[in-house]
């Protein structure tokens, strides 16, 4: 929407998808409180494999955020200030909407498919711990490589596109993978089926 009718260019698209790796690791964070509460062993486990995601995590999405300034934001953007460059960056490209958006529907999934649907009370922590990072990889590639492409090419519309689709074919296929990894042994089957995995 914001590439077909804000003129967005590569920066505010590729830090939009940004945000919505901050937004997946919080909501990783809410996955790993709610896995098995009724195993006392594993409250041991979240008390210290919590704040080493948050730290580790955090991190590796730091220096992502650096990246994504440095190499496509605006001149004089300060990439290792990303408490101020951010906010500012989201007000002026107004991608408010589109975080909230975000924001939203990664909430629905969170509890449509991990509370509602029961995957908690089968999720591990050390798959918790290991599930944003290969999500957040192949987008990460996706969206700096194809960003760096797109922004040689001068931001056409039709680059622009194309990096969208790649985006989210990326993530479904991610989604997907984390639907499969929590389903119980009988889903499982069906789920290796279904057209996504072709």
């Amino acid at each position: 929407m914001g590439v077909l009718f804000l003129g967005w260019t590569v920066f505010p698209l590729v830090l939009l998808y940004w945000l919505e790796n901050v937004v997946v690791g919080g909501f990783n964070v809410a996955k790993l409180l709610l896995a098995q509460p009724q195993q006392p062993a594993y409250w041991l486990g979240k008390a210290f494999l919590i704040p080493f995601f948050l730290v580790h995590f955090g991190g590796f999405t730091y220096i992502h955020g650096v990246l994504v300034v440095s190499f496509f934001g605006p001149k004089g953007a300060q990439g290792f200030d990303l408490l101020t460059t951010v906010p500012a960056a989201i007000r002026a490209n107004q991608l408010g909407w589109s975080l909230l958006g975000l924001v939203i529907s990664h909430g629905l999934s969170f509890y449509w498919n991990y509370v509602r649907s029961g995957e908690y009370q089968r999720a591990s922590l050390n798959a918790l711990m290991s599930q944003p990072y290969g999500r957040v990889m192949v987008l990460h590639m996706t969206v700096l490589l194809g960003g760096w492409v797109v922004m040689l090419l001068g931001s056409p519309l039709f680059a622009l596109v194309v990096l969208v689709v790649l985006k989210t074919a990326a993530d479904w296929r991610g989604h997907r993978a984390e639907r499969r990894k929590f389903a119980p042994s009988g889903q499982e089957t069906r789920a290796r089926m279904e057209p996504a995995d072709a």
